[in-house]
C-alpha cells in the first residue's frame, strides 16, 4: 500500500502515543474502578477497540492480505456486530439503549462517543494511527474522569468531547481535504488497480462492512462480457466528458477527476480509470466521512458498502447538535480555509467528480427516538451559516464555471429475484438515443417557451394542482425557460428543467410513495405560495407533530421554509416502464426517478452558485432561468441566497390528469394528458407507457 509510505513518518510521531493508549484501553476490561453500568460500557468500548487494533496491525504489517476469505469474513463482521440489526437492541450504538442503561445525562454524550469511536474502522485499515491515537486519547480522558465521578463528571465529558472535535478541527478537515482533492492518497486506487478483482477477497481491504450486496455485485461484473463493461463504462466516462462540452467548459485546463462509487462496482470503475488516465487525468477516491467533525446525513459523498444498519445511522444523524455551537462554527470554518490553502493547487485543478450511485436497498423506514440527540434551533442555525461559508469559501479555489461533473446508477442484488434482468434494463434505460430525446424534447421547450405559467394537475388519487410561473422572454428568438437534458450530467436521458419564477407560483404537491435519499414518506403533501413552502404533512408516523419534524428535518433541512428551486418535466417513460414491470418505482433513486414524471425540487436551483455563467441548449438559445427571487439576494445579502440544499420530488405518470402551458391570453397546450404525451412531435416520448 502506497498510502502507508505517505503515513510512514506521520505514524512514527505518534507510534507511542498509540501504543501507550492501546494497552491501557487494554486494560479496561480487568479493572473495576468505574462503576456500573458505566463500567459495562467502557468494557464494550474496549473490546472494540481491540478489534480495531488488530485489524490496524494487519494492515501495518501487511498480514493482512494474506488472509483467507474466512478470516477476513471474521474481522470484517466483529467490526460491525454490535451494531447489526440483530444486535442493535443492546448496543450501545443505539441512544434508547445508551439512555436506558446509563441515564439520560450520560447515555446520550456516551452513545456520541461510542459512534465516534466506531468511525475509526477507515483509519484502521488506511493504516492512520493519528486518528486512531487521538480519539482513543479521549476515551480514556471520559475513563478517568468516572474513576473519579462527582457533581462535576457530566460537564467534564461534555467539555472533552466539546475539545476533541474543536481542537483536532483543522487535523479533521486536512485529512478529509487530502482524500478528496491529492491524487497521491491512492488507497482505494491502488487496491480497485492492484487487485485480482476475480478473488472477491479484495473487498474486505476497504474495511467497509461487507455484505451479500457487494459479493454479488462484483461476482455478476466478472461474469459480465468485457465489451458490456467496457460500455458501461464509456457511458460513465463519455456522461462525463459531453458535460463539459454542454456547460461549456474546457477539460482539457483540469488535471484532476474525483471518482465516487459503491463497493462491487470496481471492475467498471477500474475500466473508467484507464480512461481517464489515458486523457492524462489524475484520479482520487474518497470514502464516505463517518468522522463526526466532517460526516453529514443523507446522500454519501465518496465510496461506501451496504450500511450495517440504516437505523443506527438514522439515530446519530443529528450528533453535530450536541457540540454545534458558533465557537464551534469559527473553529469549523477556519479549518476549512486553511484545508483550502493547504490543497490549493489541487483545488485549482479540480475538473469535478463522476459518480456511480445505486438502488434497491432494503426498505427502510426509521424510528424516531426521543433519545436520539435532537437538532435544535440554534444548532441548526450554526451548521446551516457554517456550510453557507465554507459553500461560498470553495468558490474562490474552485470556479464552478470550470467545472463539471455525471452520475449515473444501477441496481444492487438486494432489489429482488429479477437484479440481473433489471441491470440489463438500466444498462439499456442509460444508452438510450441521445439524439432522439433531444429532438424531441426541443418539442417540449418550443411550447413551453410560448407560456407565462405551467399547470400541474395530478389524477388517480394523486391531489397535486401546481401553478409553476415562467420568466419572461425577452427576446424568445435568442431565449429559452427550459434546459434540453440528455445523457450527459445526469445519466439516463430524459427530462427538461428550469427555476421558475416564485412570484405566482403556487398551489399544492402531493405523491402517495416516494423515497427521497434513502428515506420513505407515504401521502407526503407540500403546499406553496409565491414559490416557498407554507405547509407540509405525511402519513409516515401516527401524530401530526412527529410527521412534521421528519419533514422539516429530512426534506426542509431544518429550514422553516424553502423556495421551489427547480421545475422539470420527466420524459423517459422507457425507465418508468422499467419500474413498472419490475415492481421498483419506490426503489429507483432520483436520478433515474426524477426522469419519470414531472418534478419540482425544494432548496437551491440547478445553478447554484454559477449562475453568472450562460447556458445553452443545443439549438443555440440561451437558458435565461438561472435565478429566482432568493438565489438573486447573493448579489445583495448572499447569506440569504442558499440553502445548501436541494431536493426533487417526482410525480409518477400514472399519477397525472395534465400538464398543460397557460398563456396571457387565456389559451393553452396540453403536453401531456391522463399521462401521456399528447403534442405533436413528441408522441415517441410515450416508448416505454406503449409497451406496458
Amino acid at each position: 500500500m502506497r498510502v502507508l509510505e505517505i503515513l510512514k513518518e506521520e505514524n512514527k510521531e505518534v507510534w507511542e502515543r498509540y501504543e501507550l493508549a492501546r494497552g491501557r484501553i487494554a486494560l479496561f476490561p480487568s479493572e473495576k474502578s468505574v462503576r456500573e453500568p458505566l463500567r459495562d460500557y467502557f468494557v464494550k468500548i474496549a473490546e472494540f477497540v481491540g478489534k480495531l487494533t488488530e485489524a490496524a496491525g494487519l494492515v501495518l504489517s501487511g498480514e493482512l492480505y494474506r488472509l483467507s476469505m474466512e478470516e477476513l469474513r471474521r474481522i470484517n463482521y466483529g467490526l460491525y456486530e454490535d451494531i447489526l440489526p440483530e444486535h442493535y437492541a443492546q448496543s450501545y450504538g443505539n441512544p434508547a439503549f445508551a439512555v436506558k442503561q446509563l441515564g439520560k445525562d450520560y447515555g446520550r454524550l456516551l452513545t456520541v462517543v461510542y459512534s465516534e469511536l466506531r468511525s475509526l474502522t477507515a483509519c484502521a485499515f488506511e493504516g492512520r494511527l493519528a486518528g486512531m491515537t487521538a480519539a482513543m486519547e479521549l476515551l480514556i480522558e471520559l475513563y478517568n474522569c468516572f474513576e473519579a465521578e462527582d457533581e462535576h463528571t457530566k460537564g467534564e465529558v461534555r467539555e472533552a468531547l466539546y475539545y476533541y472535535i474543536h481542537d483536532y478541527m483543522e487535523d479533521f478537515k486536512l485529512v478529509r481535504a487530502r482524500e478528496k482533492q491529492d491524487p497521491t492518497w491512492s488507497f482505494a486506487a491502488d487496491i480497485i488497480m492492484e487487485s485480482d478483482l476475480s478473488d472477491l477477497r479484495y473487498l474486505y481491504y476497504f474495511g467497509e462492512y461487507i455484505t451479500e450486496n457487494e459479493l454479488r455485485l462484483a461476482a455478476y461484473l466478472n461474469a459480465l462480457p468485457e465489451d458490456t463493461v467496457r460500455s458501461m463504462a464509456d457511458t460513465y466516462t463519455g456522461g462525463y466528458i459531453r458535460g463539459f462540452e454542454t456547460m461549456g467548459a474546457d477539460l482539457s485546463i483540469k488535471s484532476i477527476v474525483n471518482l465516487r462509487y459503491v463497493l462491487g462496482f470496481e471492475r467498471m470503475l477500474r475500466c473508467a480509470m484507464e480512461t481517464f488516465q489515458g486523457m492524462g487525468k489524475r484520479l482520487t477516491i474518497h470514502r464516505a466521512a463517518a468522522n463526526l467533525a466532517v460526516r453529514s446525513y443523507g446522500r454519501k459523498d465518496g465510496y461506501f458498502a451496504t450500511s450495517a444498519n440504516p437505523q443506527y445511522e438514522y439515530d446519530h444523524k443529528n450528533d453535530q447538535a450536541l457540540y454545534f455551537d458558533r465557537r464551534m462554527q469559527k473553529a469549523s470554518v477556519q479549518a476549512s480555509r486553511a484545508a483550502f490553502l493547504r490543497y490549493q493547487p489541487e483545488y485549482a485543478a479540480f475538473a469535478g467528480p463522476a459518480v456511480i450511485e445505486v438502488f434497491g436497498e432494503p426498505d427502510f423506514i426509521p424510528v424516531n427516538k426521543k433519545e436520539a440527540v435532537r437538532m435544535s434551533q440554534r444548532a441548526s442555525q450554526y451548521l446551516l451559516d457554517a456550510g453557507r461559508e465554507i459553500s461560498l469559501m470553495m468558490r474562490e479555489f474552485v470556479k464552478q464555471e470550470e467545472t463539471s461533473y455525471t452520475i449515473i446508477a444501477f441496481p444492487l442484488p438486494s432489489i429482488g429475484d429479477d437484479f440481473e434482468a433489471i441491470f440489463r434494463e438500466t444498462i439499456r434505460v442509460n444508452t438510450l438515443d441521445n439524439d432522439a430525446y433531444r429532438r424531441m424534447q426541443q418539442v417540449l421547450i418550443d411550447a413551453l417557451d410560448t407560456g407565462s405559467q405551467v399547470y400541474v394537475r395530478g389524477a388517480a388519487g394523486n391531489r397535486t394542482e401546481m401553478y409553476v410561473q415562467l420568466h419572461e422572454l425577452t427576446e424568445p428568438s435568442r431565449q429559452t425557460n427550459f434546459e434540453n437534458c440528455t445523457a450527459d450530467v445526469n445519466i439516463p436521458v430524459g427530462e427538461v428543467f428550469t427555476s421558475p419564477k416564485l412570484a405566482g407560483t403556487h398551489g399544492t404537491l402531493h405523491v402517495s410513495r416516494v423515497y427521497l435519499n434513502g428515506l420513505e414518506y407515504r401521502g407526503l403533501e407540500i403546499s406553496f405560495e409565491n414559490g416557498k413552502i407554507t405547509d407540509y404533512r405525511c402519513e409516515n408516523f401516527a401524530s401530526e407533530e412527529e410527521n412534521r419534524s421528519y419533514i422539516r428535518e429530512n426534506i426542509l433541512h431544518s429550514h422553516d421554509t424553502l423556495p421551489i428551486g427547480e421545475f422539470a418535466i420527466g420524459t423517459n417513460t422507457v425507465a418508468y416502464a422499467m419500474g413498472r414491470k419490475y415492481g421498483v418505482q419506490s426503489k429507483l433513486p432520483i436520478l433515474i426517478a426524477e426522469k419519470t414524471g414531472p418534478h419540482f425540487a425544494v432548496g437551491d436551483t440547478c445553478y447554484r452558485m454559477s449562475e453568472e455563467h450562460a447556458v445553452f441548449n443545443p439549438d443555440g438559445k440561451e437558458i435565461i432561468a438561472r435565478d429566482n427571487e432568493v438565489s438573486i439576494l447573493r448579489k445583495t445579502e448572499i447569506e440569504k441566497a442558499y440553502m445548501n440544499c436541494h431536493t426533487d420530488i417526482t410525480i409518477p405518470y400514472d399519477e397525472i390528469g395534465e400538464i398543460s402551458v397557460l398563456r396571457a391570453d387565456g389559451s393553452r397546450t396540453v403536453l401531456i394528458r391522463d399521462g401521456r404525451f399528447v403534442i405533436a412531435g413528441a408522441e415517441g416520448l410515450n416508448a416505454g407507457l406503449d409497451k406496458e
